[in-house]
């Protein structure tokens, strides 16, 4: 699909909405795998991505992580002062640790009311489409041949 790991274009600013998701998808060799993404609400641009074995807290703040580096130049405490963060209600997503890392980085949590796919549908529209162009065409070995084809 050529997802970038480094986003481009302009930066976001501190004042921003993003949304986060995720999608499992399977692999021959690693079973059950994740994909795990954060975009930038206002230019729809994927501001981090990871994909993984083990779908939990650290993999779900991974992207939200890359997306603080390059929106704001560094990862730190309060460095994303004024970003709010949009999720689901999934277990990674309501995890104490997960809340805990956000209000360190700075960034508050909008979580989606709950059955509205559609407060989310910015992220929710990315993963379709990423579902539909290269995760459901690939009989993906294993996890390191899914980034190849998901990434650069």
């Amino acid at each position: 699909m050529g997802i970038p790991h480094t986003p481009g274009g302009s930066r976001p600013t501190a004042a921003t909405l993003w949304g986060t998701d995720a999608t499992g998808f399977w692999t021959a060799q690693d079973g059950w795998c994740w994909f795990f993404g954060a975009i930038d609400h206002a230019t729809d641009e994927l501001v981090g991505w990871k994909a993984t074995k083990r779908g939990d807290r650290w993999a779900a703040l991974d992207p939200l992580y890359q997306g603080a580096r390059y929106a704001f130049g560094r990862l730190g405490k309060d460095v994303a002062r004024g970003l709010t963060v949009r999720s689901d209600w999934g277990p990674q997503y309501t995890a104490h640790v997960f809340g805990a890392e956000l209000r360190w980085v700075g960034i508050a949590h909008s979580p989606s009311f709950v059955g509205e796919p559609q407060c989310n549908g910015v992220i929710e529209r990315f993963m379709r489409t990423l579902k539909e162009q290269c995760l459901w065409l690939h009989r993906f070995t294993d996890l390191a041949h899914a980034e190849r084809e998901i990434g650069p």
